[in-house]
């Protein structure tokens, strides 16, 4: 019994389905207790059914169109943005890596102030792009790629930094040029780490775009969000926005984790070398488990 609780334990079906069971009691537990307060509808937090009801439910919200249709035709617009946003960070992020790597002055001179464009809050940062921009739309593809490009660039830099002695070395010894010494070994060796920021940048898009959103109505995400908490609309809506918007930024990172198994080898080569080991231990806690029985439990002898 502890041998195949501890082979569920290391398997990610198990991990994700303990956890989705664990946070689905949690909401439930608290949902009871907002309805045992009985407070204003404004605060109410509705059970997962009565938000699927309004997910499946043909009854018009707002201009002829069911809560659903009005999520999803925000999300057109929002995600769009988004995906721009995202897009232009993640490959400035990797240009200026690659330029910090090139010269260590251009490291010492940026580096440090990186991180001091993440500590300006996104609803601070957005009246000053804005301002400087002049255009709303573009503002919001500026923060979405603001956002999107430090967690990039300070990964991929990682990864150039990650390259062990050795294989400067070796390229030495080969006379190698500084263009082959980035193609044949700085380039793949940042390539997993650069996916890594890609991962947190994605969800940070859009996140940003639906914050931003919320500053002007042109019908995103954001600007319905801030309607229906204001009951202009049901507030089904408004839960079915924070759904769809922890969705989209979960699979994001699933997509892009595809993507990096399409486009490096090794990564699948570890993968199925991991599920081959799990395999095995499975197997082997199975195998020890029938062992400990006949153990302790004989046959007898006629």
């Amino acid at each position: 019994m502890k041998s195949t609780l501890q082979w569920l334990a290391r398997q990610t079906w198990f991990q994700v389905l303990f956890w989705t069971l664990v946070l689905i009691g949690a909401w439930e537990a608290g949902a009871t207790l907002v309805e045992m307060t009985k407070r204003m509808p404004a605060n109410i937090m509705p059970h997962l059914y009565q938000i699927l009801q309004a997910a499946f439910s043909g009854q018009e919200v707002s201009g002829g169109m069911t809560a659903t249709q009005v999520v999803l035709k925000a999300s057109a617009a929002t995600l769009g943005r988004a995906f721009l946003g995202f897009l232009l960070g993640a490959l400035a992020g990797y240009m200026l890596a690659f330029l910090m790597k090139l010269s260590g002055v251009i490291e010492k001179m940026i580096f440090p102030y990186l991180m001091l464009i993440q500590l300006i809050p996104v609803l601070g940062l957005a009246p000053i792009i804005l301002a400087i921009t002049g255009n709303i739309n573009s503002s919001r593809l500026v923060i979405a790629a603001i956002l999107s490009f430090y967690p990039v660039a300070t990964n991929t830099l990682a990864g150039f930094k990650s390259v062990e002695k050795d294989k400067y070395d070796l390229m030495a010894t080969y006379a190698a040029k500084k263009r082959n010494m980035f193609l044949k070994v700085l380039i793949p060796q940042s390539i997993p780490y650069f996916f890594t920021g890609l991962k947190v940048a994605a969800p940070m898009a859009v996140t940003a775009s639906i914050l931003v959103d919320t500053l002007q109505g042109d019908g995103g995400l954001g600007c319905i969000l801030s309607q229906a908490l204001k009951h202009a609309m049901s507030i089904y809506v408004f839960w079915l926005i924070v759904f769809f918007s922890a969705f989209v930024g979960i699979f994001s990172s699933i997509l892009i984790h595809w993507v990096e198994l399409l486009v490096t080898p090794g990564v699948v080569v570890n993968l199925l070398r991991k599920l081959s080991i799990g395999k095995e231990a499975g197997a082997y806690g199975r195998k020890n488990e029938k062992v400990q029985k006949k153990k302790k439990y004989p046959s007898s002898v006629v």
